[in-house]
């Protein structure tokens, strides 16, 4: 059974306007790949899990026809109420069992969701909808983040790291297979022609407001509302208080470079 923590509407309003779409470096690692393999130009590519669909849109700027699934109604609501261009579409489905024909499928990704499904299921129908010499890209954003402002970055990813470390707690157990790299998946992923690259660094531009948001927005800082709201809200609002005394501005729409590492399942059948 799939794992649903994204599914309320006040969740994925969060998600809509706080999480990034998937950075320079990812997009051309992924890119190349699908050149390298000759899959292009590919008739149809399946974003599975897309949440508020911020990798869908990445896609739809390079593919002829994107559909964007996800299990959770709010998230897909999110998804299509953003501006996308007419070849998207967006469905609500599990990512176990896909509404698509045998063999129908050119390109299957997932951004930073797969650790959330039944591996074992997802894999089985991936396997089945993706054409043979089809492909298929997984990809997350690690806790290996850092955060970049003038002189005081190394104070700055301090400051997050131990906001980080208060929400961990409270961390479902699949986060474990982030932590571990996307090993399982890559294991589990049943094609012979696949690899996993575990250091492509991105620099996303956010503000201190929107660094803050991602925290509100990851589903460890959701299960600690649950538990304890109070504390819950004063940890996002005395980080935000340390990160603009430490950069010595007032404003939370001060501009800071957020560095993520993403790791990269790619396989192709």
């Amino acid at each position: 059974m799939a794992t649903q923590m994204f599914e309320g509407r006040g969740h994925a309003a969060i998600y809509q306007k706080y999480r990034f779409a998937p950075g320079n470096e990812l997009q051309q690692t992924i890119l190349t790949y699908l050149q390298e393999k000759r899959v292009n130009p590919p008739e149809l590519v399946v974003d599975v899990g897309c949440g508020s669909g911020q990798g869908t849109r990445f896609l739809a700027g390079h593919f002829k026809k994107v559909v964007g699934t996800d299990i959770s109604e709010a998230q897909i609501q999110e998804a299509k109420d953003a501006p996308s261009p007419p070849s998207v579409s967006y469905l609500v489905c599990p990512a176990e069992e896909l509404p698509f024909e045998d063999a129908s499928v050119d390109v299957l990704t997932s951004f930073t969701a797969a650790h959330w499904f039944d591996i074992e299921k997802f894999m089985r129908e991936a396997t089945r909808v993706i054409k043979p010499g089809g492909c298929v890209v997984i990809s997350t954003y690690t806790a290996d983040m850092s955060l970049h402002y003038g002189n005081c970055s190394e104070q700055l990813t301090k400051i997050f790291g131990e906001a980080w470390d208060v929400l961990l707690k409270y961390s479902h157990n699949r986060i474990k297979i982030v932590l571990e790299d996307y090993k399982e998946i890559f294991e589990a992923l049943p094609f012979p022609d696949k690899k996993r690259i575990t250091d492509i660094f991105d620099k996303i531009p956010m503000t201190v407001a929107g660094v803050v948001g991602y925290l509100e927005s990851v589903s460890p800082y959701q299960s600690f509302m649950k538990n304890d709201p109070e504390a819950a809200k004063s940890l996002l609002q005395e980080t935000e208080k340390r990160m603009l005394e430490a950069m010595g501005v007032s404003s939370r729409e001060t501009p800071v470079e957020f560095w993520v590492r993403h790791v990269c399942v790619l396989g192709c059948k």
